[in-house]
C-alpha cells in the first residue's frame, strides 16, 4: 500500500481560515494567550529548570538534573504559543518563542541529536532505555511544534531543526539501523511524524512511523531484549520494581503486547494508547490500511462503552495512570489525567475525518467541554494532573508539577480549537462544534464562508450564514446534530425543514446556496438525568445532570451539607439559570438529605429526611471557589410518581445520550 491510497473523507480547515468569535470560547482563548502562556514560561525559565537545561551547563553533582521529558514541555508550549500567533500579532510571545527555539537550536548536537538528558546526564546512551526514557516522546513533540510554528509562522528555523532530528532517528530506526525493530517507550512521534509528512511532502517520515507502529508487540519483544543487552533497570526501573513478576502487565502498560492491528481492548497509560490510536488512525488512512482502520475501530468501541468515563475521562487506575478493567471507573479515586481527554479529542478528531461519522465528534465534545475544560483554573495559571469525579474536599488545581506535561497540553489544545470547529471534503463544508464565528472553505464548487452565531452551549440555537465568493455556489453544508438532540427544529430561510436528512450524525443539505442564506437549527437543549451501567460501582444508585455537552456536578460550597448526603428525586423539575461565573447555566432542584439525632455511629432504624435545595454547575468549573467536597454521581432519590418513558433510540447509533 501506498501513501496515495489515503481513504478519509474529510480535513479540518487550517488555522488561519477560522476565526471564533465567541462568548464561551473567545475568553478563555485570550486567557490562553495573555496569561497562561506568559505563567507558564515564568515556571520553565525558574533556574534549573526546562529553558536553563537547554544550555547544557549543567554538570554532574550540580542541582536540577535535568528531567527526561523536558524537551516536551517546552515544544508543548511552542506549539500552543504558535496557534496562537496564528491568529493574532503579539510581537512579545514571537520574540519569546524565537528565543526558545534558538535555546533548543543550541542545544542540538552537529549528528541531529536533541536531548538534554543523554547529551549531558548520560552522554553515550543515546537510544538505549526506548522503554523508559520518552527520547522519542520528546522527539515527537519537537515535530510537532516546528510543524506548527511554520504553519502559523511561515518560518523554517524550528522545522529544519526538527527534520535534522528525524532525519537522525530515520537512520538509526531503518530495518537495518542499529535499532531496528524499535519503538517508543511513551507513543508521540508516531502521529508526529504524519504530521511532518503532510507538512513537508517528505514520504520517509510517514514510512518511519509506519515501521514504528508496525514493529510494536511483535516477538521477541523488543523492550526485554534492550534491557537484556542494557543490563541495568532502566530509568523507571527501580520505580516499578515488580516488573519482572508482571510481564503481561507491563507490556500492556505501553500497548506493546501484541501487535497493534491485533489489539481489541484499550489497556495500560490511557496518554500513551490516545496517543498510538491516533497514530494509528492516521496511518490507516494515509495507506488505506483496513487491518489498522479496524482495529482503532474495536478499540473505540470498547473504549467507549466500557471504560469511559461520563466526563470524557479516562484512566481508572492511578498506579499506571491508565485503564482498568470494564466498567472500573471509580469517582474519588480515579486518574482521568487531562492530557489523556485531550488525546482523545485528538483520535477522535481523527475517527470523524476517516469515517465521515458524527458520533465520534459527540465524544469530542463530552472531553472536551468537561474532561479537558476542567484541568485549568478560571484565572488560567492553577492546574489538575488528574480530574476526580468526586472529592471529600482535599483536592486543588496545583501552579504547576514536577511532571508538567498538562499545562501546556490544554493550552496547545484551547489554541488550537478553530481545528476543531469545521471540516471539509470535496464539495462539502462542516460544522462540527458549535462556536460563533466564521469558516473559510475552498471546494469545489468555489470559494465559501460560513457564519455560525450561537450562545451555545448556553443555549441550544445555532444560526448559519452562508456567503460564497461569486453570487451562488452548489455544495453541501453538513452540520453535526448531537445524539442528545432528540427532534431539532430546522429552518432554511425561515421555512421549516420536516424531513430534514440526517446522515451519519450530520444534518445535510445539498443546494445552490446564495449569499445571505440561513440556516437556523433548535437543539432542543434540555437537562438530561444519565445513569450508568450497573456494573460501575462508584454510580450504582445514582444520577448524572448533563445539558447538551456539559455535565455537571455538586459542590459543598452550595450546600449546607455532605454532598454525598444530597438525594435527587426522579420526579422533580430542574431550573436552568443563566450563570455568569461560568458562561453556561446552573441548575436547581429540590432534593432531600438524609438526618439522624445524636452522634451514634449505627443506629437500627432508618435515618430521617429533610428537604433542602441542590444545586448544579458545570463540572469544568469546579474547585475555583475554594476547597470543598464534590460529586458528579448524586444519590438517585428514588422512582418518580409514573413511570418514565422508556427512551427511543438514537437516530446516529448510538446509546441514547449520545455516546456511542
Amino acid at each position: 500500500m501506498t501513501p496515495d491510497a489515503a481513504m478519509r473523507t474529510r480535513e479540518p480547515l487550517p488555522l488561519t481560515a477560522v476565526t471564533i468569535d465567541d462568548r464561551f470560547w473567545t475568553p478563555r482563548r485570550e486567557l490562553i494567550r495573555t496569561r497562561t502562556l506568559r505563567q507558564q514560561e515564568r515556571q520553565m525559565r525558574r533556574p534549573g529548570q526546562q529553558f536553563d537545561a537547554l544550555t547544557l551547563t549543567w554538570r554532574p553533582g550540580d542541582p536540577h538534573e535535568p528531567h527526561i521529558f523536558w524537551e516536551s514541555d517546552v515544544a508543548k508550549w511552542i506549539e500552543a504559543a504558535s496557534h496562537c500567533l496564528a491568529t493574532a500579532d503579539d510581537p512579545d510571545l514571537d520574540r519569546a518563542v524565537d528565543e526558545a527555539i534558538e535555546l533548543l537550536a543550541g542545544a542540538q548536537q552537529d549528528d541531529g541529536y536533541l536531548n538534554v538528558y543523554f547529551t549531558v546526564v548520560k552522554p553515550g546512551q543515546r537510544f538505549t532505555d526506548l522503554r523508559d526514557a520518552h527520547e522519542l516522546y520528546c522527539a515527537g513533540h519537537l515535530i510537532e511544534a516546528g510543524v506548527a510554528h511554520f504553519e502559523a509562522t511561515g518560518k523554517t528555523r524550528l522545522l529544519d531543526i526538527v527534520r535534522r532530528y528525524a532525519d537522525l532517528i530515520d537512520t538509526v530506526f531503518s530495518p537495518d539501523g542499529p535499532c531496528a525493530g524499535g519503538y517508543d517507550g511513551h507513543q508521540e512521534i508516531e502521529l508526529a511524524l504524519v504530521k511532518l509528512y503532510r507538512a513537508t511532502g517528505e514520504r520517509r517520515y510517514l514510512d518511519l512511523s509506519r515501521r514504528l507502529i508496525e514493529w510494536r508487540g511483535q516477538q521477541p519483544y523488543y523492550f526485554e531484549l534492550e534491557f537484556q543487552r542494557r543490563g541495568t533497570p532502566g530509568y523507571f526501573g527501580t520505580t516499578l520494581p515488580r516488573r519482572p513478576e508482571a510481564t503481561r502487565r507491563f507490556r500492556e502498560y505501553n500497548q506493546s503486547h501484541q501487535p497493534v492491528a491485533d489489539q481489541a481492548e484499550v489497556v495500560g497509560h490511557s496518554v500513551r494508547a490516545m496517543y498510538m490510536y491516533s497514530a494509528m488512525t492516521d496511518l490507516a488512512d494515509e495507506y488505506g490500511d483496513d487491518r489498522l482502520l479496524q482495529a482503532v475501530q474495536r478499540l473505540w468501541a470498547n473504549l467507549t462503552t466500557k471504560k469511559l468515563y461520563i466526563t470524557g475521562g479516562m484512566g481508572s487506575d492511578p498506579s499506571i495512570e491508565g485503564f482498568g478493567p470494564a466498567y472500573d471507573l471509580p469517582d474519588a479515586h480515579g486518574y482521568a489525567e487531562t492530557c489523556a481527554s485531550i488525546g482523545l479529542v485528538q483520535w477522535a478528531q481523527r475517527m470523524s475525518n476517516l469515517t465521515g461519522h458524527g458520533h465520534y465528534i459527540d465524544t469530542l465534545e463530552r472531553a472536551l467541554y468537561n474532561g479537558v475544560l476542567s484541568g485549568a483554573s478560571a484565572d488560567g495559571t492553577h492546574y489538575f494532573y488528574g480530574n476526580p469525579l468526586a472529592s471529600g474536599g482535599t483536592v486543588a488545581r496545583q501552579e504547576w508539577f514536577d511532571c508538567a506535561c498538562c499545562p501546556p497540553n490544554l493550552a496547545r489544545l484551547i489554541s488550537e480549537l478553530g481545528r476543531y470547529v469545521y471540516a471539509q471534503g470535496p464539495n462539502e463544508a462542516v460544522i462540527n462544534l458549535y462556536v460563533a464565528g466564521t469558516g473559510r472553505f475552498t471546494l469545489t464548487g468555489g470559494e465559501v464562508t460560513l457564519r455560525q452565531d450561537t450562545r451555545y452551549p448556553r443555549e441550544g440555537h445555532l444560526a448559519v450564514t452562508v456567503t460564497p465568493a461569486g453570487d451562488e455556489a452548489e455544495f453541501t453544508l453538513a452540520i453535526r446534530i448531537p445524539g442528545w438532540s432528540r427532534q431539532p427544529a430546522i429552518t432554511v430561510n425561515g421555512e421549516p425543514v420536516h424531513q430534514p436528512i440526517l446522515r451519519d450524525g450530520y444534518l445535510t443539505l445539498s443546494r445552490r446556496w446564495r449569499a445571505g442564506d440561513l440556516v437556523e437549527i433548535d437543539l432542543g437543549l434540555e437537562v438530561r438525568r444519565t445513569w450508568a451501567h450497573p456494573a460501575v460501582a462508584s454510580a450504582a444508585g445514582k444520577v448524572a445532570l448533563e445539558r447538551g455537552p456539559v455535565v455537571f456536578c455538586l459542590e459543598g460550597v452550595d450546600h449546607d451539607g455532605a454532598v454525598h448526603n444530597l438525594a435527587l428525586p426522579r420526579d422533580v423539575p430542574i431550573r436552568a439559570v443563566p450563570d455568569e461565573r461560568t458562561g453556561v447555566v446552573t441548575l436547581h432542584a429540590d432534593a432531600t438529605a438524609d438526618t439522624t439525632a445524636g452522634d451514634q455511629l449505627y443506629v437500627s432504624h432508618s435515618p430521617g429526611r429533610r428537604s433542602t435545595a441542590l444545586t448544579a454547575v458545570p463540572y469544568f468549573s469546579w474547585a475555583n471557589r475554594g476547597l470543598s467536597d464534590m460529586t458528579v454521581w448524586i444519590r438517585d432519590g428514588g422512582p418518580s410518581a409514573a413511570p418514565a418513558p422508556t427512551a427511543p433510540a438514537s437516530e446516529h447509533g448510538e446509546s441514547p445520550d449520545g455516546r456511542s
